[in-house]
């Protein structure tokens, strides 16, 4: 290992210890990084144990704080050799300020990896929290460049970023009619009831349409959303197939010509990319951290501009004109057959672009050995 990655070689026989919300078990953007950093740093050498800590987290209860200092060794003042590198979920994290604090003054090292700050509108004491949190711990990894700029606004320079990878992936075929897909749990802030406004505007024209996520994270917004299909009459054509995994999840992207990403806020997307790994493009919402996932494979326009797989679009939140908009895209796309290619075309290139998760593990390892 030290040869394949030299002065890491510690890091080999060190312990890497990932602590992660044990509360969050549908899939999410956060899941599918953290579980895809192990595995790629597992190839690499490195010996990691993953604890799914419980707890309400980031609101979690005394005794499950006090549980994730043991696991930090916040409590133990004697320092051993071969101590693990802990890393902690961003969720978890700021749900302890001080448990990382007392970490730190045992002369722990400790990480915490960052997939979205705490909103704004959270209030003063979750901020609070989170800066505690993070100034105490060795370092702090973005996801993304968006989550790292948000830190470093608040005062929290030292937010690193290391991107997730790709996992290489089968062409998609496509579908006549088009298809279309939204994956993502259904949650507000995903806005997937946007996309069922807006193909209620488009019924005139032929297309099908998949919305593929978790309905049991907030069952309230996914009643809502099955009563918007059925109110514009769109049983036939939109379905809602609940959360896919492995070969069900390739058969739907088999079929995919164009994947839809529509938060509200987002700090990268990583469903973006893995539309991207299949050759399928993306419309994604403007100001957003899925705009750095669209543009990841940094493809260059004829002009020197970006050569975007897919579309930004500004859809405001809430907006009474943004399902007209929407449905203005999607109709454009659908009847012009050189703008459908012309996606296509840009998606295919980028998919042959985009890092895989090895290069992703080796970032990490060279800020943990940086401060090891």
């Amino acid at each position: 290992m030290g040869r394949l990655f030299p002065g890491l070689h510690r890091l080999t026989v060190r312990h890497i210890r990932l602590l992660v919300p044990g509360n969050i078990r549908h899939s999410s953007g956060g899941n599918v990084y953290n579980a895809r950093l192990v595995a790629a740093l597992q190839a690499l050498g490195a010996g990691v144990e993953v604890i799914a800590v419980e707890g309400a987290w980031p609101d979690a209860g005394a005794h499950d704080r006090r549980r994730l200092g043991a696991l930090l060794g916040a409590w133990d003042q004697e320092t051993h050799p071969g101590l693990p590198v802990a890393i902690v979920d961003g969720l978890v994290a700021v749900g302890a300020p001080d448990e990382l604090e007392f970490a730190a003054k045992a002369g722990r090292q400790t990480w915490v990896l960052v997939h979205m700050p705490v909103p704004e509108d959270a209030g003063g004491r979750a901020l609070l929290r989170e800066g505690r949190a993070l100034r105490a711990a060795a370092g702090v990894i973005c996801t993304s460049t968006s989550a790292a700029n948000e830190l470093r606004k608040r005062g929290l320079p030292q937010a690193r970023v290391v991107l997730p990878g790709v996992v290489p992936a089968a062409q998609a075929c496509g579908s006549t009619p088009p298809h279309l897909a939204l994956v993502a749990a259904l949650l507000p802030n995903k806005d997937q009831l946007l996309a069922v406004e807006a193909l209620a505007q488009i019924q005139d024209v032929p297309w099908t349409a998949s919305l593929v996520g978790s309905d049991r994270a907030d069952q309230a917004y996914a009643q809502e959303i099955r009563g918007a299909v059925l109110a514009h009459g769109l049983q036939e054509r939109v379905r809602l197939t609940g959360e896919l995994t492995g070969e069900t999840l390739e058969n739907e992207w088999a079929k995919t010509d164009l994947s839809l990403l529509l938060s509200r806020a987002e700090a990268f997307g990583m469903v973006v990319t893995e539309s991207l790994a299949h050759g399928i493009p993306v419309v994604v919402r403007e100001e957003t951290g899925a705009v750095e996932a669209l543009g990841m494979a940094g493809l260059t326009a004829a002009d020197g501009g970006p050569r975007l797989p897919g579309a930004v679009l500004r859809l405001p939140a809430g907006g009474q004109e943004s399902p007209g908009l929407l449905a203005g895209v999607l109709r454009r796309w659908l009847g012009d057959a050189a703008l459908r290619e012309s996606w296509r075309a840009a998606a295919l290139e980028a998919r042959t672009r985009l890092p895989d998760w090895s290069s992703t593990a080796r970032e990490v390892l060279a800020l943990l050995g940086a401060r090891d």
